[in-house]
């Protein structure tokens, strides 16, 4: 039999399977319509209440309570995952299903590789996604071994395919796909290797993410997958250029989610805080509009406050202003990262390649370029969180795990300059980057001098008298002077590492 044939053939079984299991669906309201979206029954329609604490649903409450937990500030590197069912056929990248249904070309790649988008839809790469080789304690060896103190993955992507144990959907890879609860391995993985724990959910994204404008019949309307499908929601007239998904009201305040959509979103975020116990809570761009703030604050609450209850420190993430109070910023991209000294703390979401999902033939980052990003960032107030992309068998590519090791090493050597550290406000960039511990300043170098001498150029009223100068790595003093023209500093003879060099500055 050919590829064709033999894909055809899965999907007939998985369709035939999905029958079966549609006898025991969760209860859904019942519609007229087919474009109606349907949503999961809530007691009275409504998630659960805000448990007792000190967070209340405004803003003045979040404003009043919350503060950065210090375990953020002082880890620096995390470890982000996009693992999910848009892995299989590892193609464009992570946002597949969408382009499979909006994108003419996607289709036509979609039909020859795998059938008309009618007869094998999204959906019917979930039985393919097997996710065989996942090994969560091979994974945190990895990240340990890379240096990363926190982990993030993908809960659930815009394609509404939940990588977690869920109650309220069907449509989880515990009872499909890998029949693993991804997220519940992870999580006890992670906590066993001493790693803090968090969770990223872009369900909100979901409410028009897939939304067929293809000419092609697709799967997306028919109502036998609407508890998987939605079905999508007509998108509202982008009102701004590269608007993103589920936040097209970039100049159009209005949020198009229905309130049964939201109850269901917060209901699902609420089992996922009370199953696993995230230690970081990420949301991408849908959270942005402002219309959505009370279900955004609900939910605040309802973490916060459960969080109070297990003597934990927690935070959620955010990008653009989503949160007004109550998160840690969060900028997609190296490119969107601040490049000064900033007086509130933040974190960068960077791939480890050019995309975030696994595709085949990604162009995987030097670790070089990584360290220096990561440099950049705790210098700067700032946190880093590589990305890296698993392939829909559970193993990591193993040009990632080099990269990933390679940061290791380097942090094994001068992670005395970055755990725990602090930017140190008002420090000159230049050549260096500067972070500081106590009484320490570290100084930060991406260049080995070629006269092994390199000056800082900060006065002694800015940097301090200093009693004694070392290169992380790199046993004995160095030989410097200070004066009023900065400070000259020179280099041994031979680098500790590659990359970037850290001096240790004592007073």
């Amino acid at each position: 039999m050919n590829r064709l044939t033999v894909i055809m053939l899965v999907v007939c079984l998985s369709q035939l399977a999905l029958k079966v299991d549609a006898k025991k669906q969760l209860p859904v309201q019942v519609t007229d319509t087919a474009l109606q979206r349907k949503t999961v029954s809530l007691p009275s329609g409504r998630a659960k209440a805000i448990p007792s604490g000190p967070y209340q649903d405004n803003w003045g409450s979040l404003k009043e309570n919350y503060h950065v937990p210090e375990w953020l500030k002082d880890a620096k590197f995390g470890i982000f995952i996009h693992f999910g069912v848009y892995t299989v056929p590892a193609h464009g990248s992570e946002w597949y299903p969408r382009h499979m249904y909006n994108n003419e070309a996607f289709a036509k790649w979609h039909t020859e590789h795998y059938g008309a988008p009618d007869i094998f839809g999204y959906k019917d790469f979930i039985p393919l996604f097997k996710a065989e080789k996942f090994n969560a304690d091979e994974w945190m060896e990895l990240f340990v071994n890379s240096g990363a103190r926190y982990i993030c993955p993908t809960a659930e992507h815009h394609d509404g395919f939940a990588m977690y144990d869920s109650k309220l959907t069907e449509w989880n890879a515990k009872r499909m796909g890998p029949q693993k609860d991804i997220i519940g391995l992870l999580s006890k993985s992670a906590r066993k290797k001493g790693l803090k724990f968090g969770i990223s959910n872009h369900r909100m994204e979901n409410w028009d993410f897939l939304y067929p404008t293809i000419k092609e019949k697709t799967d997306v309307l028919d109502p036998r997958y609407a508890s998987f499908y939605g079905p999508p929601q007509p998108p509202l007239e982008r009102k701004a250029q590269n608007a993103p998904v589920g936040n097209e009201m970039v100049a159009d305040p209005t949020a198009p989610q229905n309130p049964a959509f939201l109850e269901e979103w917060l209901a699902r975020m609420q089992e996922i805080v009370d199953s696993y116990k995230p230690d970081m809570v990420f949301f991408d761009n849908g959270v942005n509009p402002r219309k959505l703030d009370p279900i955004k604050l609900r939910f605040a609450a309802y973490y916060y406050n459960r969080a109070v209850k297990w003597g934990r420190q927690v935070t959620i993430t955010t990008k653009s202003d989503a949160y007004l109070f109550g998160t840690v910023t969060d900028y997609e991209r190296q490119g969107r990262a601040p490049k000064q000294v900033t007086d509130y703390y933040w974190q960068v979401d960077d791939p480890i390649a050019d995309k975030f999902g696994y595709v085949e033939g990604m162009k995987v980052v030097s670790a070089a370029s990584v360290v220096r990003k990561l440099v950049d960032n705790v210098s700067r107030n700032g946190n880093l969180m590589l990305n890296i992309s698993p392939k829909s068998d559970g193993t990591i590519p193993e040009e990632q795990c080099k990269v990933l090791l390679d940061i290791g090493k380097w942090l094994k050597i001068n992670g005395e300059a970055i755990y725990g550290t602090r930017a140190w406000p008002g420090s000159p960039q230049g050549d260096f980057r500067f972070t500081i511990k106590d009484s320490v300043r570290y100084a930060i170098t991406f260049k080995w001098p070629t006269e092994n001498e390199l000056v800082i150029k900060a006065a002694e009223a800015d940097i301090g008298k200093l009693r004694k100068i070392s290169m992380l790595g790199h046993s004995g003093q160095l030989v410097f002077t200070q004066d009023s023209s900065g400070l000259k500093i020179t280099f041994p003879k031979e680098k500790p590492c590659d990359y970037a060099y850290a001096l240790k500055l004592e007073k």
